[in-house]
């Protein structure tokens, strides 16, 4: 959960705001990453059986969902906490959002025994985020996938539908060792 506290509030320094936030270890989900497909971890993820991964929690996002093999959608509202000094949402954020999108679809795609990491990320930005965009939309679609890499791509619009930013990414697979 996260909790932003406004300016002047008990325990902050003046007009500075605190935010605080927890997380559930990660390994839950790790080990089961050898045992089941991706569609199904991102699923039980998403229905609360795994935890999801602690960067969702760090930065704030308001959740995903599976929407088939190759598929996803990925959900955050700009917040404060993100900005940069210009006074919109920092470029790491959105690429995380992007990156996140991409290799999650890239997961779905994946059978129980395969893994996979980013061997890279080709981000543009059109337009600035900032807490006026709304909550942001991120489609995530895998437009390649072969035996050793997939390529993914991801778009980001904000809440009136305009695309603020777009990736794409190639991702390694590999098969993980039985435990």
């Amino acid at each position: 959960m996260t909790e932003t506290q406004a300016a002047g509030a008990v325990g902050t320094l003046d007009g500075a705001r605190t935010r605080t936030f927890s997380w559930k270890d990660p390994s839950a989900a790790a080990d089961r990453l050898g045992r089941a497909c991706g569609l199904d971890m991102l699923r039980a993820m998403i229905n609360g059986e795994l935890p999801p991964p602690p960067i969702m929690m760090t930065l704030d996002f308001d959740g995903f969902e599976a929407l088939g093999e190759g598929r996803v959608d990925v959900y955050v509202t700009p917040q404060e906490f993100h900005y940069n000094p210009l006074g919109t949402v920092h470029g790491g954020v959105v690429s995380a959002v992007l990156d996140t999108a991409a290799a999650c679809a890239v997961h779905t795609t994946l059978p129980a025994g395969m893994g996979y990491t980013s061997l890279d990320l080709n981000v543009r930005f059109l337009r600035p985020v900032t807490t006026a965009s709304g909550q942001l939309r991120c489609e995530g679609t895998v437009t390649s996938r072969g035996r050793q890499t997939a390529l993914g791509e991801a778009h980001l619009y904000d809440s009136a539908g305009r695309l603020v930013a777009h990736a794409t990414s190639t991702c390694l697979l590999f098969p993980i060792p039985p435990s």
